[in-house]
Parts: structure tokens; C-alpha cells; sequence
């Protein structure tokens, strides 16, 4: 007996879901280079246009130069630098909690803090459309795991009644496939009407979203009583790499003690952190970059709707546009390819069946000019997929 995994990929190539990895020759922007085409590029989660920031280059390279490389060994072990102790200070301002601890990636964060809280005998409910990683986290925990509508607190409360033990509901605060927003203050109120926690994990939500940066529970006005587990990521909106959890002295310090991903895995080096503490500088103080990506927000929208085309619920950067099915969204990325744009086309099983779509994502890098560009390609390709399929139109 052997893996066939050649029928696997021949299986996936058939189905148009195929993916490859474009090679990316130049540092992150507007205009990149990948697989040897200059391209103006409207697919990267750089929200506030930080990624290549000479200030946070510059900080990143003093902070080579005085703390090495390498993070060298865990945090608990010898590798908790002191520049990973002022990021965290200074997270946990910005999110106005009185703890935050730095992870690797969001991956990690999420599975740590998910199976750190709770475990067999207790329940965490999920929205349905809620990131891999928090699902993964769920079904790994040991918990009884439950998906509940998407963004639905009446679904959310009909599982709630069913929960045994430690309950935690966790859910994106902005979804990274839709562009829309968890509907907080509602989650919130089922959560605690039952003594349950609500987890919010704000990976695409802080740097857009909120008056200084904070993300969606900054947007709602909503404390640490109401979610009590925040979880953000630092290669988006900050320009960097890494995760963090915020949340009460209590969570911080179980998290220390019981999350397998903080405890287990290598520091990221200090220097990074000391890229991160520059970034967060820059996010909190130039609000001209939150400012100018709603205006190409709302420029977007206005353009494409007066293209026909099918927008989602959004006013964040991510404004994806529906296509349904998963070889029509390819041709469309494909045709803007060739005309100098690169838009990445998302399909299943990232995205229910039926439901492919082109993810548009906007910059405070991007002009006003530029968004213009896409929306003229958009004007001349999408007219060349044809008419509209069924599942479109039911989306309309």
C-alpha cells in the first residue's frame, strides 16, 4: 500500500484549485515584481503601507546591530529580550489592557490561546467562517466544537444553551475572505448572558480599523469584560512579522504556563520587535494613513458598482469581488495579469463551494491614480468572462 499523491494533485489541477506560489522579486508595495513581471499589485495585507518603511528598516538594522540576529531559545528559557518586553508594554497599550504576550505568528497565537483555555469536558462555538487556524485550534483543544451562522448572535445563543463546561465563542473580527465585521456588541452580550468568554482574533482589523488604530473592539467602543481574550497579528497592518494575545494578568500568565505554542517554539529575533515598536509609533501617530485608505476604500466601491460588479459587505480593505465559479475567477485574474495587475483569485476550499471571488486588498500605499487603473482593467476584462452564473446572481 501506497500514498497516491499524484492522483491527489491530478484530482485538485481537474477541479481549477490548484495553487502555486508566485515568486516575489522586489520588497513589498504597489509595484512589485513576481516570477520576472512588473506588476501593480492589489493582493498583499499591507493595509497601512509599513512593509517597506525605511524608518522601520533603519530600526530593524540598529536593532541587528545591538541584540544579534536570533532570538536564540524560547521565552521561558533564555530568549525573552528585552525589546520583546517593550513591544509588549506597548501593545497592551494600544489595545488599553493591562497584558500582552508576543507569539511567532497568528497561527500560534490562536492555537495556543484556544488550547490553553479550554480542553475535553468544555465547549468552544465558532463562526462558520472563522480563519483556519481558529478552527484547526477548536478541534484540536479537545473541547465539544460547534459552528455556529455566520455572524449570527441567534445561532450563537442556540449553542450556547447546549454547552457544557468552560465555554469560549471565538470568532475573526474582520473575515479575511469578506471584508465584513463580526457583529461584537451582540456576540458579547450572548457570550455573557451565558458566563461564557468571547475571543476575538483582530488579524485584519488593527491599523484600519478604529480612531487611533485599535481594531474592531476600538470601532465599538467594547472592554475588556466584553472580550476578554483580543488576539492581533503584526505582518498586516504593522508591516512586520509575529502575533500577540491581550488580555488580563490572569490570561497572560495562564497562557505562559499552559499555551504548547509560546512555550515550545524559538523567540522571534529582537530585532524584529524592535521594527514592530517603530511601526506601532507610526500607526498610532500618522492617522493621515487610515484617512487616505478610506477614500480609496469608498473610490473602489463607488467604481466597481458602476461596473456591475458583485461587491461583498465591506468597508474594510479586503472588497472582494464574487465570480462563483473557481475557473471563471482565474481566467479574470489571469486577464489582469496580462494587463500589468495582479489580483489574487481565491477558490475552495478557502471559500465555500461556488462562492470563488478576485480578493482585492487596498493600501494607504496605493493612489488614487492607481486604484483607477484597476478599476479601468476591470471595465475591460470582466465583460470577456461572459454572463453572470447562477451562484452570482443569487448573490447579488
Amino acid at each position: 500500500m501506497s500514498f497516491d499523491l499524484g492522483a491527489r494533485l491530478a484530482a485538485r489541477r481537474a477541479e481549477h484549485l490548484y495553487r502555486q506560489r508566485p515568486l516575489l522579486q522586489s520588497p513589498q508595495g504597489p509595484q512589485v515584481v513576481v516570477d520576472g513581471q512588473p506588476l501593480l499589485a492589489f493582493c498583499n495585507n499591507d493595509y497601512l503601507g509599513l512593509a517597506n518603511h525605511p524608518e522601520i528598516i533603519a530600526a530593524w538594522q540598529a536593532g541587528a546591530e545591538r541584540w544579534g540576529v536570533g532570538g536564540g531559545a524560547s521565552h521561558l528559557v533564555i530568549g525573552h529580550s528585552t525589546p520583546h518586553h517593550e513591544l509588549e508594554e506597548a501593545l497592551a497599550e494600544l489595545t488599553g489592557r493591562p497584558r500582552a504576550l508576543l507569539f511567532s505568528n497568528g497561527y500560534m497565537a490562536n492555537l495556543g490561546a484556544v488550547t490553553a483555555l479550554v480542553g475535553q469536558g468544555d465547549t468552544v462555538l465558532e463562526d462558520r467562517l472563522n480563519h483556519a487556524s481558529l478552527l484547526d485550534a477548536g478541534l484540536l483543544s479537545g473541547a465539544r466544537f460547534s459552528r455556529y451562522l455566520h455572524n449570527d448572535a441567534d445561532s450563537l445563543n442556540s449553542r450556547l444553551d447546549k454547552a457544557v463546561g468552560d465555554t469560549l465563542v471565538v470568532t475573526d473580527g474582520v473575515f479575511s475572505m469578506d471584508g465584513d465585521i463580526a457583529d461584537l456588541p451582540a456576540l458579547a452580550k450572548a457570550a455573557k448572558a451565558r458566563g461564557a468568554w468571547l475571543m476575538v482574533d483582530d488579524a485584519h482589523g488593527f491599523g484600519p480599523l478604529g480612531a487611533n488604530g485599535g481594531g474592531i473592539v476600538e470601532h465599538f467602543g467594547l472592554g475588556l469584560d466584553d472580550v476578554p481574550v483580543l488576539i492581533g497579528t503584526l505582518g498586516k497592518a504593522f508591516g512586520t512579522s509575529g502575533a500577540f494575545v491581550a488580555g488580563s494578568e490572569e490570561l497572560i500568565e495562564t497562557l505562559i504556563q499552559f499555551a504548547r505554542p509560546y512555550i515550545y517554539t524559538t523567540s522571534q529575533p529582537p530585532a524584529l520587535a524592535c521594527a514592530t515598536l517603530k511601526s506601532l509609533e507610526l500607526l498610532r501617530s500618522e492617522h493621515w494613513r487610515r484617512e487616505h485608505l478610506v477614500r480609496l476604500i469608498k473610490q473602489f466601491r463607488s467604481g466597481a458598482e458602476q461596473l456591475g460588479l458583485t461587491l461583498m459587505d465591506s468597508f474594510t480593505p479586503i472588497q472582494p469581488i464574487l465570480i462563483g465559479d473557481a475557473d471563471r475567477a482565474l481566467r479574470l485574474s489571469q486577464l489582469l495579469r496580462e494587463r500589468g495587475l495582479m489580483v489574487t483569485a481565491i477558490r475552495p476550499p478557502t471559500v465555500p463551494a461556488g462562492s470563488a471571488r478576485l480578493r482585492v486588498t487596498l493600501s494607504a500605499a496605493h493612489s488614487e491614480a492607481q486604484v483607477q487603473l484597476l478599476l479601468n482593467a476591470l471595465e475591460q476584462c470582466y465583460p470577456l468572462l461572459g454572463p453572470k452564473d447562477a451562484v452570482e446572481s443569487q448573490h447579488a
